[in-house]
């Protein structure tokens, strides 16, 4: 079985150290992001491509449509690196960052609530983002389906906001004025960056989805 050579990923990771030896001397000794990003494990978004992030910037979380459970889900992988992030880190921001054409939303919006999932561990994960898709099934009932879809991108940012302050340790945070929570999308089909600020309650998934 032929196997491919990593000669060149070292080349570049060779480079890219020797560009700033004097940065990554100090990252081997510690790390002191301001940052702990949710983004989205799409291969067309990257957050320190996004935002101009240098390494030892940004603490990163990726996973399908940049989603962020409530606390009493207790989702260890995302409970772990929240509270490493806050604790450890001392990260003074949070970012859920959103995009264009995603397609974990895509399939949230698409598919039927009463049927079989077809995919196990994804349709499972995307019921976080129910609310949201509630939420833009009842605000634009009549917007056509790619409408829908980019409305919901952006709301699901919000209910993964909502869902970060489930968690004890930002909702400290946040109310000591010590963390600052934030929501983004990216939409690189026409490269645009929206950031915002979002307040609201979490809202109850009912027994059926409206169609």
């Amino acid at each position: 079985m032929a196997t491919q050579s990593s000669e060149p990923a070292t080349e570049e990771v060779n480079k890219l150290i020797s560009k700033n030896p004097e940065l990554y001397k100090e990252l081997a000794l510690h790390q002191s992001p301001r940052f702990l990003i949710f983004a989205c494990s799409d291969s067309r978004v990257s957050p320190d491509v996004i935002l101009n992030f240098q390494p030892g910037e940004a603490f990163l979380a990726r996973n399908i449509a940049n989603l962020v459970p409530k606390y009493d889900e207790r989702d260890n992988g995302v409970g772990a690196v929240i509270e490493y992030a806050i604790q450890a880190l001392k990260v003074s921001n949070i970012l859920v960052i959103g995009h264009s054409r995603c397609g974990g939303i895509k399939r949230l919006m698409s598919h039927p609530e009463d049927s079989s999932p077809d995919y196990d561990f994804i349709d499972d994960w995307l019921k976080i983002a129910l609310p949201a898709k509630i939420k833009v099934l009842e605000e634009h009932p009549y917007a056509d389906f790619e409408k829908q879809c980019t409305f919901c991108e952006k709301e699901s940012v919000n209910n993964s906001i909502v869902n970060l302050k489930t968690y004890p340790l930002v909702k400290n945070g946040v109310s000591e004025k010590s963390l600052q929570i934030l929501g983004g999308y990216y939409d690189f089909v026409n490269g645009k960056f929206e950031l915002w600020e979002y307040e609201s309650e979490s809202i109850t998934i009912p027994f059926s989805i409206p169609e």
